[in-house]
């Protein structure tokens, strides 16, 4: 166990290290990238640059996800700080989709009136663009756990969408200085605003998906129910809730009806082994309501807002038919 200690605080230090180093030098050439771009005239490296600026929020988040996520928990804040990364991940979402709305604007305004650009000081640029994502993706890739860690992973896969900006403002680049092709450069802009807007809709779509205590998409409820029903002592399962309290860390709770009335030393026992196999499920934090088969709930497996409104529905329908009965009970008959 201290091995295993000593091996995760040893892969966390170095995610810190190599986030901060990348969200540094992401950030320092995001600006130089996007000073170039402006005295080019080159809306190709503008875009660039603003993909640049979806790879410093994304680095900034993870790494400030690392260090608020550790934070203690306390009475007014009983799960920590774990979703701070939740929330700044909406916000960086929002963000990129405005500055792919921004891109988007300014390309059919140079479409319409295009503006002479000084090729070789943008492609220049936009090839030392390219080195810098190739040196933080290598740095990431060999310092940092994107294999297992997903807030590295998707740090990762950010830089390397970026690359691929890059790559496209060199094409653009080359397509003005050798062809004259002006506009070559808003046409390359507009694929990278769709690249920043794909990210920018993902990101906030699966924050919000949190954010509103959505079911997390890699994990099957229905599979887990029937995980748990294949134990001999377990006779049903319902109230069932799975959530994530920030990415990559996931939450239940159900209760459990048993087969039949044991002591507690055995109820002990099988809450022990049901943790275990939700644990290999990926959920790590789990909360199990032990029932007998007289609990007297709602017998069913996951509360719904269906079911509510059919309760709501019927409890209408019920105070209707008591008015109805109190109107005519009430009333006087006719006098003729």
């Amino acid at each position: 166990m201290a091995h295993a200690h000593d091996h995760n605080h040893h892969h966390h230090s170095n995610n810190q290290k190599v986030l901060l180093w990348s969200f540094i030098i992401i950030s320092a050439y995001m600006f130089i990238e996007a000073f170039g771009g402006w005295i080019t005239n080159s809306l190709a490296l503008l875009s660039d640059a603003g993909h640049m600026l979806s790879d410093a929020l994304s680095l900034g988040i993870a790494l400030l996800a690392f260090r608020y996520g550790v934070k203690a928990a306390s009475r007014s804040k009983s799960f920590g700080y774990r979703r701070f990364e939740i929330l700044a991940a909406a916000f960086n979402g929002l963000t990129l989709m405005l500055v792919a709305a921004w891109i988007v604007f300014e390309a059919v305004a140079r479409f319409v009136t295009p503006l002479p650009i000084q090729s070789t000081g943008m492609l220049v640029i936009a090839v030392i663009g390219l080195i810098v994502n190739i040196v933080v993706a290598v740095m990431m890739f060999k310092g940092g756990d994107t294999h297992d860690n997903l807030n590295m992973r998707g740090a990762f896969l950010h830089v390397i969408s970026d690359l691929l900006g890059s790559v496209a403002a060199i094409l653009a680049a080359l397509a003005v200085k050798w062809y004259g092709w002006t506009w070559a450069d808003p046409l390359i802009s507009v694929l990278v605003a769709l690249l920043v807007l794909r990210s920018g809709y993902f990101v906030l779509r699966d924050a919000l998906h949190i954010l509103m205590e959505g079911t997390p998409r890699q994990i099957d409820t229905a599979h887990i129910r029937a995980l748990l029903l294949e134990q001999p002592e377990v006779a049903d399962i319902h109230d069932l809730h799975v959530w994530s309290i920030t990415s990559g860390e996931h939450a239940l709770a159900c209760h459990v009806v048993l087969t039949q009335d044991q002591r507690l030393s055995e109820v002990q026992q099988l809450l022990h082994r049901l943790e275990a196999l939700l644990h290999e499920q990926g959920i790590s934090h789990v909360t199990l309501q032990v029932e007998s088969q007289d609990h007297g709930h709602d017998a069913q497996a996951v509360c719904s807002s269906t079911s509510l409104q059919a309760a709501s529905h019927a409890h209408d329908e019920h105070e209707h038919d008591e008015h109805e009965h109190a109107h005519h009970t009430s009333t006087p008959p006719h006098a003729h």
